[in-house]
């Protein structure tokens, strides 16, 4: 386990103590001067409120970005889940089927609508919705006569589900889908831009994500009526009326113009951020490749995912530590990781969901580990992840052979 060449062996080891570096975050925001610019033009033009021409220009440069006709700026990805699944007629009672391996958000804008969560397990090849036990959930509940009302993809740690046969299999029992890309701005399926997919999909800019506006996220879709209804439920369902009046309960889901013109600052850099971001995962993937039992998170050969976060598996048999080992070594250097997604059917609050499959997500969570991965980490930073890690497994290693 012995560091070799690799693309970061011409960097020289750190020889500063522990207090003379700063903290390494998972996954921090990438600001610079023209995010300022553009956040004091918004502030000055006085357009502070939910609305402004900075909105309209974000969803029109975003919708162009991705190639859709349509964008619905909103506080949140969760935000936009919420009124994706609205537009595609989710409601109390229906049953929604979603990977397991997922963030928290997923799930919980199904339960907003009053809907139920149900569950399939993910691919070993992708860590994505496995597409096999889709068709069979869906094959299943049509022969039962009680279909699911919609599909939620998701796109994890930016690697693309496998579009092509997801669509097939949704088209084939006519239910809609929607994608949850919040982690997947700057990928790809087959070369077309994550966010096509499905009847509308769903981003986020919370301040980890691959592009900020702080908070945030954007609704797409190529269908007008979806996204015009998204835009009017946003903003409190209100009727076009000289008066405040309100014929449905609407949501306080609009984004702010000063976060819009952060956002379209931080939409020019994107290509700059996924391919800092592509680098770091190379680097880690080339830096752990003689190490038997640490594996890199796979790549699908259909699509060439943002990278958002590198993720790796630890093999306790193969390295005699796991994970939470080298987070806490990490942790012990002021560097931040963190366990993968745990899976939902495993979650307190989603107990008693249906789930199909399941053992390799729980397979996963158990030996995952998301590595420092943002598009401002230093080849400097980096090396300090890969000596800690590297130090660890060979201080194991020389533990087992005394």
């Amino acid at each position: 386990m012995e560091s070799g060449a690799g693309p970061l062996s011409g960097v020289p080891r750190l020889t500063a103590t522990k207090t003379d570096m700063s903290r390494i975050y998972l996954s921090p925001p990438d600001v610079g001067v023209e995010e300022r610019i553009r956040l004091l033009e918004a502030f000055d033009s006085n357009w502070i409120a939910p609305a402004g021409p900075d909105i309209d220009a974000f969803e029109s440069e975003f919708a162009e970005t991705i190639g859709v006709a349509h964008a619905v700026a909103l506080s949140s990805g969760t935000a936009a889940l919420h009124l994706g699944l609205e537009g595609l007629g989710v409601s109390r009672d229906d049953d929604v089927v979603t990977p397991t391996l997922t963030f928290a958000a997923t799930a919980n804008a199904i339960r907003y609508l009053g809907a139920n969560p149900v569950f399939v397990d993910v691919t070993s090849e992708t860590w994505t919705m496995d597409p096999d036990l889709l068709e069979e959930e869906l094959r299943t509940r049509g022969r039962a006569g009680k279909q699911a009302a919609a599909v939620v993809s998701v796109d994890l740690y930016g690697q693309c589900v496998d579009y092509d046969r997801i669509v097939e299999i949704c088209q084939e029992y006519g239910v809609p889908l929607l994608a949850d890309v919040a982690e997947a701005l700057g990928s790809s399926y087959r070369g077309v831009p994550a966010g096509r997919f499905g009847g509308c999909a769903a981003f986020s800019f919370n301040g980890n994500k691959i592009i900020t506006t702080s908070g945030g996220g954007m609704l797409v879709s190529q269908n007008r009526r979806l996204a015009d209804r998204a835009r009017h439920l946003s903003r409190q369902a209100r009727d076009p009326a000289p008066y405040y009046q309100h014929s449905e309960i609407g949501y306080n889901y609009r984004l702010s113009n000063l976060l819009a013109g952060l956002g379209r600052a931080q939409l020019r850099s994107l290509p700059r951020k996924v391919e800092l971001r592509r680098k770091i995962n190379s680097n880690y993937s080339e830096a752990f490749r003689d190490i038997t039992g640490l594996d890199v998170m796979p790549q699908a050969s259909y699509g060439s995912p943002n990278c958002w976060l590198t993720c790796v598996t630890v093999d306790f048999a193969a390295l005699g530590l796991g994970p939470d080992d080298l987070r806490l070594a990490l942790e012990a250097e002021d560097i931040e990781s963190r366990p993968l997604w745990k899976p939902m059917h495993l979650q307190p609050v989603f107990e008693g969901c249906s789930m199909r499959g399941g053992s390799v997500a729980e397979d996963l969570f158990q030996r995952g580990l998301c590595l420092p991965s943002g598009s401002s980490l230093t080849t400097l930073d980096q090396r300090r992840v890969v000596d800690v890690v590297r130090s660890v497994l060979r201080h194991e290693r020389d533990v087992q052979a005394r």
